[in-house]
């Protein structure tokens, strides 16, 4: 409304007297009546600059009208955001963290699945064993009795199979204690009970079923031939000898092969055994003598 307002008011300048010269003398018409009135093929300097003020003036007024809407700018640094919103934020792809983080977690969750099925396995077929050492004729027998005569009933069949296969039977023996005893050690370090290493528990029981078991029998058969009285100092020497010089020996092959198992070198191993070999055998011996 502005510049249509500015256009009809608009008055122009004055013709020059140059224009008003020209014109006829006895004419009764206003100068610039004449001159709007008479046709002209150029049209004078006057007029050409009116109009360009009018353009000016229009433009002016348009691009101010302009100004007053606030325009928006865009970067090329910054992101524009849609028009419409919709959900997509919602199903974007996850990013390598995330993945990760999922990945680590259904690992975890195999993990944790496996080792309680192996643990909560061996716990009821030994459990099973255990209680149904007497299941041929245990019929009409209370629970009472079956708890009773169980314990009995199983060291008897220790006995006979040590006497059958005495080192097979000390090595299974040696496997499941060193296999359960690391799973405690884990435990004890901080693992959940169902989250252990698989694989380090795996090594400790292969270390004491293959050596510790058939090791120890002939150890103790050498012991008996060293030492064969049956005097009282006897028991108190045997004790000394076995916290003594076969621990010593025993702690060396045990974390050394438990070394090579892990894929170690010679000198980590070396390293290791320095520095853990006083340390171990002062502990057991001092534990087992109290």
């Amino acid at each position: 409304m502005r510049s249509l307002y500015s256009i009809t008011t608009y008055n122009p300048s004055p013709v020059p007297n140059s224009v008003v010269k020209s014109r006829d003398p006895f004419s009764p018409i206003h100068p610039s009546t004449h001159f709007f009135n008479k046709p002209s093929s150029n049209p004078p300097k006057s007029l050409i600059l009116c109009t360009g003020k009018r353009k000016k003036w229009v433009i002016g007024s348009v691009a101010e009208d302009k100004e007053s809407v606030p325009v928006k700018t865009t970067h090329s640094d910054q992101q524009e955001e849609p028009l419409f919103p919709t959900s997509s934020k919602d199903f974007a792809a996850p990013s390598s963290s995330e993945e990760e983080v999922g990945g680590d977690d259904e690992k975890r969750l195999i993990s944790k699945t496996i080792n309680a099925s192996i643990v909560l396995g061996f716990g009821t077929l030994a459990v099973t064993k255990l209680l149904t050492i007497d299941h041929d004729y245990w019929h009409g027998w209370t629970l009472f009795e079956v708890l009773r005569y169980a314990p009995e009933h199983n060291w008897v069949a220790y006995e006979e199979a040590l006497k059958e296969n005495p080192v097979l039977a000390k090595m299974a023996i040696s496997g499941i204690v060193y296999s359960i005893g690391d799973w405690i050690a884990q435990c004890y370090e901080g693992k959940p009970l169902f989250e252990f290493d698989l694989t380090r528990m795996f090594r400790s029981g292969l270390v004491g079923f293959t050596l510790h078991g058939s090791l120890s029998h002939y150890y103790y058969q050498f012991c008996e031939s060293l030492i064969p009285f049956q005097d009282w100092w006897v028991v108190p020497a045997k004790v000394a000898f076995d916290q003594t010089v076969w621990a010593a020996v025993w702690n060396s092959i045990y974390y050394g092969v438990l070394g090579f198992l892990r894929f170690e070198s010679p000198a980590n191993i070396s390293s290791e055994l320095k520095v853990t070999f006083w340390p171990m055998l002062t502990v057991r011996s001092s534990s087992n003598f109290l």
